[in-house]
């Protein structure tokens, strides 16, 4: 898994209440070009969701499963389909993760478990949750360990996505600011509006990264 070809430099994280709906939301996140999508297993019906939305978007969609905590978590989750595995932190699940091959982005705040997410064979370091320290805390992680891929998560938004890429973050992942309500049964219409809100923000953020 090539992270820089993550489109938008963007893990949109589908968390909902309802089946249907997160599913409607997952598909429509992809007709928007936001086609790396993890759906959290605290979703009701969540491998459903993921079977389902495989089945629609082909093998090689950038289709994960999120909140894997325990190592059952992950042969489930590999079994309806998901390309990724993403966990909150460290714990059972990767005893089992890394056997199934995937990329695993693997929750760590600290840098201890930076290390021993690092030792997992972690993909990427989703750092969890992001707004604990911000962009200045991300740059600062970045000194020891400069050849480590992070993705920071919980509370990146529009405003903070771009400053998390100037602080050196390959992707961000983000949840409510993108999604709202569309996987509670919400509006889609105003799901698409977010989410061309959101390519905006992120190709210009890129660009000013590259340049």
């Amino acid at each position: 898994m090539n992270l820089t070809d993550i489109p938008f430099r963007t893990l949109a994280i589908v968390r909902g209440t309802d089946r249907d709906a997160a599913l409607r939301t997952v598909l429509v996140l992809a007709e928007e070009g936001l086609t790396t999508v993890e759906v959290s297993l605290t979703t009701p019906g969540a491998l459903w969701v993921i079977e389902q939305a495989r089945r629609e978007l082909g093998p090689e969609a950038g289709l994960g499963a999120g909140t894997v905590v325990t190592a059952d978590d992950a042969i489930r989750a590999v079994e309806a389909g998901a390309g990724f595995l993403v966990t909150p932190g460290l714990g059972a699940a990767l005893r089992e993760a890394p056997t199934t091959g995937l990329p695993m982005f693997v929750g760590a705040s600290t840098p201890s478990e930076v290390i021993d997410a690092d030792a997992y064979g972690a993909t990427a370091v989703k750092l969890f949750p992001a707004s604990h320290g911000g962009p200045r805390y991300l740059k600062a992680l970045r000194d020891p360990f400069p050849t480590i891929a992070f993705v920071p998560v919980g509370g990146v938004d529009r405003e903070a996505a771009p400053a998390f890429l100037a602080a050196g973050a390959v992707a961000v992942g983000v949840g409510s600011p993108l999604i709202g309500d569309a996987a509670k049964g919400g509006d889609l219409a105003a799901l698409r509006q977010r989410a061309a809100d959101w390519r905006a923000v992120m190709t210009e953020a890129i660009g000013a990264v590259s340049a």
